[in-house]
């Protein structure tokens, strides 16, 4: 069923996607600003379901690539992330039908909705992930052979390629050698998609979660409830601590942002390590919960979302884990995003809400 987003929706739609972003994914605000723009010169966006979708549309995601941090000095226009749409449209030879969310965690969430509204094209309730991940090839359409390339790319002084590659992997390598150079974050289209395809591939209902999630919060809020709680029950997740940030190193590299996080609890501390997004959630020896799980850190009183450039020593916080699209727990899958594939000696800690703690699961 089709839904028509209006730019009074924006703000709840990038306050879930600051939830499944899972601290990375870029700055929400920014992308609502930009979404919120187009939708007032070029008006609302129509939305429809996977279904909805004909077998022969040609689909796109619509994504921002780079380092999170740098995105909020380095403000993208609507030129600029439509550019590589026109460069695909010329490229492929044949129109583009619909735009898609290669990941539904932070900005990539809005971008997506200006892209759209500036092409006057239908966006998809859909999305690569059902949250964000730092990679290029990191998207379920690569288990399903779909190819990212060709992939388009472009930056705000106008320069605009289009790249053939071997295989995702090397997409990622080489785009993220361009986006380096072009000063850390570009635009980019590709991931070029049939109907049938995306209704296999892609995690259904995506942008409507976030809205949920987002309207869940504001709810909470205004009754005076917990915002926490109320995000917990909406994820199928657990609250596993609560503390205060107490140290954060960061720093901008390979077009990443790479650091950790210690926040202090009453009688313990937890450790997060991110790229981007939260990887690695731990307290000494004990692992709480692993990528590709959701761990979202979210303000004590509030349930504001906390991206991981937006910690700060001081702030009281509250830790949250959620399950993954359970796709991303083939072997497969955990080898392009677990933990290993990031350089740490662990398994995959599979989250299991049932239980008191997170379970360990399988390792690739």
């Amino acid at each position: 069923m089709s839904w028509t987003l209006t730019a009074d929706r924006i703000a709840e739609l990038a306050r879930g996607a600051a939830v499944l972003g899972t601290g990375g994914g870029g700055d929400p605000y920014i992308g609502s600003l930009l979404a919120a723009q187009a939708l007032a010169e070029h008006g609302p966006v129509t939305v429809v379901s996977l279904d909805e979708v004909p077998d022969d549309a040609l689909v796109l995601t619509v994504a921002m690539m780079g380092a999170p941090t740098v995105m909020v000095e380095k403000l993208p226009s609507l030129e600029e992330v439509i550019a590589p749409v026109h460069a695909l449209d010329t490229y492929l030879g044949r129109p583009v039908t619909h735009v898609a969310c290669a990941e539904i965690g932070g900005v990539n969430s809005t971008i997506p909705v200006a892209a759209a509204a500036a092409l006057g094209l239908p966006l998809v309730d859909a999305d690569g992930m059902g949250r964000a991940f730092p990679e290029l090839q990191m998207v379920l359409p690569t288990l399903y052979g779909v190819t990212a390339s060709p992939l388009a790319f472009g930056d705000e002084k106008g320069n605009v390629g289009v790249l053939n590659t071997a295989d995702n992997h090397w997409t990622e390598r080489i785009a993220r050698v361009a986006c380096v150079e072009m000063g850390c974050s570009i635009m980019i289209s590709g991931f070029p998609m049939s109907g049938s395809v995306a209704r296999e591939a892609l995690v259904p209902g995506s942008l409507a979660h976030c809205l949920a999630i987002g309207s869940g919060i504001t709810a909470a809020r205004a009754a005076k409830a917990d915002a926490v709680a109320a995000t917990v029950e909406l994820l199928g997740g657990r609250e596993f601590f609560s503390g205060k940030v107490v140290d954060v190193e960061r720093g901008t590299t390979a077009g990443f942002a790479r650091g950790r996080a210690r926040i202090d609890g009453a009688d313990s501390s937890l450790d997060l390590a991110f790229q981007n997004e939260h990887l690695i959630a731990r307290s000494g020896d004990e692992v709480f919960v692993t990528t590709p799980d959701l761990i979202i850190v979210l303000d004590a009183e509030s349930g504001e979302p906390i991206t991981t450039e937006g910690l700060r020593y001081g702030q009281r916080v509250r830790v949250i884990a959620a399950p993954s699209d359970p796709r991303w727990h083939s072997a497969e899958a955990l080898a392009m995003v677990g933990p290993g594939y990031f350089g740490y000696d662990l398994p995959s800690h599979r989250f299991d809400g049932t239980a008191e703690r997170v379970l360990e699961g399988v390792t690739a």
